[in-house]
């Protein structure tokens, strides 16, 4: 694969990277926190049990949440409820640290004795029923803050510091990060060599490993951080292949790899820019 008409050699990467990549965790939002409904219509013991069984459901959602009152710069859930005819409906206001209501949706109808009675099976399905309503309503919240924030990265394209590739055999160091600048830019990152004024930073690594064979496992690590140099996320390439194939020049094969791993990197840089 070190030119295309070299005849059929063998595509380490190419249709692979994509399938192979490691996306990892990104950090969470601001902390949501419950504190005990006091205008619940539940007496203050189960109104605490209601808080923590929402706590419960919203984590199982992915939103970090916790039953207890916020501690600064905390977003909050309220929660109310309102006796319509037979029945009971918790409402839920989802208010920002300083306090200012920024969405509000409902739980569905719940009995009046079987909400008086305050059941754990009862309060924990309306968390249940709550938990994705509340996912969707932050997420919406927080969609429509960044397109009214003219500095928010919805409004402009995300800049990426990329540090370059070290740890390649031949001339994959430069032929690699020459590259990916260039499918980065197509996928439509600005992609520059300092880190003042990025949003994101970019780093490669790339690891030669003799195995049996007469093979060489290749692996290649493509770190995506903030600019605290916290890491956000990763993708692997790995793959094995003759040995010494890469030693001089790599050619096509860092076209196609760069190809597979920008698609990775900009799905990563994606879900950190949804967050903020």
């Amino acid at each position: 694969m070190l030119l295309s008409a070299c005849g059929d050699y063998p595509r380490p990467f190419q249709g692979n990277p994509g399938a192979t990549a490691l996306r990892l965790a990104t950090p969470p939002p601001a902390r949501l926190a419950i504190a005990p409904p006091p205008a619940a219509l539940l007496p203050d013991a189960d109104a605490r049990k209601f808080a923590a069984a929402l706590a419960d459901a919203l984590v199982g959602a992915e939103v970090p949440a916790v039953a207890d009152a916020p501690d600064k710069g905390d977003w909050r859930l309220v929660v109310t409820a309102e006796r319509r005819g037979s029945s009971v409906v918790p409402i839920y206001t989802i208010d920002d640290a300083a306090g200012v209501s920024q969405g509000v949706t409902e739980g569905g109808p719940i009995a009046t004795a079987d909400w008086a009675n305050a059941k754990p099976a009862t309060l924990k399905l309306a968390a249940a029923d709550a938990a994705p309503k509340l996912a969707s309503l932050l997420t919406s919240i927080e969609a429509a803050r960044h397109e009214s924030d003219p500095a928010s990265l919805a409004n402009r394209p995300v800049r990426v510091a990329f540090l370059g590739v070290t740890g390649a055999p031949g001339d994959g160091n430069s032929s690699l990060a020459r590259q990916m600048r260039d499918q980065l830019g197509k996928l439509g990152e600005v992609v520059q060599d300092a880190e003042t004024g990025a949003d994101y930073v970019l780093a490669c690594a790339v690891t030669v490993t003799p195995v049996a064979g007469k093979q060489e496992r290749v692996e290649i690590q493509w770190t995506i951080t903030n600019t605290k140099g916290e890491e956000l996320g990763k993708v692997v390439q790995l793959n094995e292949i003759p040995a010494g194939t890469l030693a001089q020049y790599w050619g096509d094969v860092a076209v196609v790899v760069a190809q597979e791993a920008a698609g990775g990197v900009r799905d990563v840089i994606l879900k950190q820019t949804a967050q903020r």
